[in-house]
């Protein structure tokens, strides 16, 4: 008989469940069964990829979840009461979110019932409640697991509300996409959000022990090249165990290097979804970076929207408006450059006019800032919402007809450029509304000139007045 293969950690607890009184073999679905020679689920059956023969069976095997499964985790507290609600597994691929659902059925003795929101409709639905209807009259229960549950439009979630909230299922589902957004208000208030976490390198490492402790012997790799393939994996243990077990495939030979390595199996792919929270993310994070005034981190993000294959013209869009938004007058070149390097790309195109955009890029990052302008038309935008449809006051008007000057169209105006300094000091405002100071500019980069311009002929229009 074979060693016990290398076991995670569950919080430091991993007796966590048998303190809850419930057994590793408790009665649920078909996972329970004695594995038998030839069975698919056993992990000596080599018909299986590798990543299937080395599923947990038990929880505490799970690896990189520890924050959910831990004493401390939500899960781990869930099982030690005795009580499973309806919850949401929101994580990226291959960070265990099936495993995980099969083997909370187990452990709380429910039937395991699968669907793939991908290849299942309404039909498919009503089987699977009706098949948990019948057991519950027998006196079981079920989990309904739905993974890509994203992927059923708003009428279909509202289909599992009434089965939800009567008990009839304990619904998981699986999901990449922020649920926030692909969800219906109605399904998420009746579940939980847990958020699986893409796996570490300790986390990935203890998969590759795994796996070579079942083949019994070691992959044919150096120390930089192991190292290599956990990098690969980016975060996803199904793609590095399909890596790995290409790798046990070439049989024996000598251990490989990096280069080695890379001629033998291939980089996994970014995450990067560009209609999805991926694309927001990203953005988010190189806009802040600017903000930031860290050109080496807007650099990196650029550089990771491009590898995922964004749209550069959208990129370049988002730096024009954040040279008007977050640099403003500060620097009132900015908004210029901008345009310059979204024309330069629209020249030359991938990849020649890609560097226009980093140098746009470490330009507004390095850049001094100012969001005065924005905040200022912010809230000349409130105010013109409060204020209706008052009128300019009637010495700024033109006067085209006698009717108009008749009336006091533009009877009192002053001429500013008549005026000392240039300035009359004349209101502006509506008669029935009080003078607003909306730019409020600061003393970095080009707005200190301003802030002392606008602040004199503050002084000049309380001498007028």
């Amino acid at each position: 008989m074979t060693a016990s293969p290398p076991r995670a950690p569950a919080g430091g607890e991993p007796d966590l469940f048998a303190q809850a009184g419930i057994p590793a073999g408790a009665p649920g679905d078909d996972l329970d069964r004695a594995v038998a020679p030839g069975d698919p689920d056993d992990p000596g059956n080599e018909t299986q990829p590798l990543a299937d023969r080395l599923r947990p069976r038990v929880l505490a095997d799970v690896v990189g979840q520890e924050h959910l499964l831990g004493a401390e985790g939500p899960l781990g507290r869930m099982l030690v009461a005795g009580r499973l609600p309806s919850i949401v597994l929101w994580g990226p691929p291959g960070t265990g979110k099936t495993t995980i659902a099969r083997l909370l059925a187990r452990q709380v003795g429910l039937a395991f019932e699968p669907l793939s929101a991908v290849f299942s409709g309404v039909a498919d639905l009503r089987k699977a409640f009706e098949a948990a209807k019948q057991r519950r009259r027998a006196g079981r229960g079920t989990l309904l697991f739905v993974d890509e549950i994203h992927r059923f439009n708003r009428s279909q979630q509202d289909g599992f509300l009434p089965f939800v909230e009567n008990g009839t299922v304990v619904l998981v589902g699986a999901t990449t996409e922020n649920p926030s957004f692909e969800l219906n208000a109605a399904l998420l208030s009746r579940c939980q959000v847990l958020v699986l976490r893409r796996l570490d390198d300790a986390a990935l490492e203890l998969l590759l022990q795994r796996a070579e402790h079942l083949l019994g012997r070691p992959l044919p790799l150096e120390a930089e090249a192991r190292a290599a393939l956990r990098a690969m994996a980016d975060g996803d243990g199904r793609f590095q165990l399909n890596l790995a077990e290409d790798l046990f495939a070439l049989g024996d030979i000598r251990p490989l290097d990096v280069g080695g390595l890379s001629r033998v199996v291939q980089r996994r792919a970014p995450v990067y979804d560009k209609d999805r929270e991926g694309h927001y993310n990203l953005i988010s994070a190189l806009h802040k970076s600017l903000r930031g005034s860290d050109p080496d981190a807007g650099l990196y993000w650029l550089a990771r929207m491009l590898v995922g294959g964004e749209d550069p013209l959208y990129i370049a869009r988002r730096l024009v408006r954040f040279a008007s938004e977050d640099v403003g007058l500060a620097d009132s070149r900015a908004l210029q450059v901008a345009l310059d390097a979204r024309q330069t790309y629209e020249i030359l195109g991938s990849p020649e006019g890609e560097l226009a955009l980093a140098h746009l890029v470490v330009y507004l990052a390095t850049a001094p800032k100012s969001n005065a302008v924005y905040r200022a038309f912010g809230a000349a935008m409130t105010a013109a919402r409060e204020t209706g449809s008052l009128m300019p006051p009637a010495h700024i008007l033109n006067a085209p007809t006698r009717l108009m000057k008749d009336i006091g169209y533009g009877k009192g105006y002053r001429y500013d450029h008549d005026e000392p300094e240039a300035f009359s000091g004349q209101n502006y405002f509506p008669d029935d509304m009080a003078r607003q100071d909306f730019y409020q500019p600061t003393q970095r980069g080009e707005e200190g000139p301003i802030a002392e311009r606008l602040a004199r002929w503050r002084r000049l229009r309380a001498d007028h007045s």
